[in-house]
């Protein structure tokens, strides 16, 4: 069963992928220019991006923990 669950949620993953390098060589180009100009923008650019970055992967380890401690606690109520 858990292979099934896998199996769809990897399938809905790639199904909604869209292609976006135009806009990520955009800001990147943006970025660059900006700073050569003496202008600060992009080093907000880079602390904006990695923490959108770490966001999902703090909220995918809490769940990931608590899904674990609740497993836990069902082997050991079984037991």
């Amino acid at each position: 069963m858990k292979k099934v669950i896998l199996l769809i949620a990897l399938l809905v993953n790639l199904s909604i992928i869209t292609e976006v390098n135009a806009q990520c060589s955009m800001c990147r180009q943006a970025a660059e220019s900006g700073i050569k100009k003496g202008e600060v923008q992009g080093r907000g650019l880079n602390k904006g991006i990695l923490f959108l970055m770490a966001i999902p992967y703090v909220l995918g380890g809490t769940a990931f923990i608590i899904y674990k401690k609740n497993m836990r606690k069902k082997t050991a109520v079984e037991q």
